[in-house]
């Protein structure tokens, strides 16, 4: 069962752009490539680094620490799976935007 956390305009990023958010304790990147919106932990899961920062090209993101590269739609690391990160659905539902974020952590993707 996930839980649907509402997120505000202010916290939605324009097409193109980033940003970043805390929810539960997690830090979480959220991206707007073309206008569909992906939520990713902000955490490499190799050494921890931020992935807020990474080069993005499509929907791929390139931690700048060791150059990994993950699908923001899936959360998968391109071409391996042992070091795939959290991806979460974002759902748009009669204007409002919604983060589907698991109410039980051994139900997160990409674990």
């Amino acid at each position: 069962m996930s839980q649907h956390i509402a997120l505000s305009a202010a916290q939605l990023p324009a097409s193109g752009a980033r940003a970043g958010l805390q929810i539960d304790g997690r830090n979480l990147a959220l991206f707007n490539v073309d206008g569909t919106l992906y939520a990713i932990d902000d955490s490499c899961p190799h050494q921890g680094a931020s992935l807020l920062g990474g080069d993005l090209q499509g929907r791929m993101i390139q931690c700048r620490a060791h150059g990994l590269r993950f699908d923001l739609a899936s959360g998968c690391l391109a071409n391996v799976s042992k070091f795939d990160l959290a991806a979460y659905p974002v759902e748009v539902c009669d204007g409002k935007t919604f983060l589907l974020f698991p109410a039980d952590p051994s139900q997160e993707s990409g674990q």
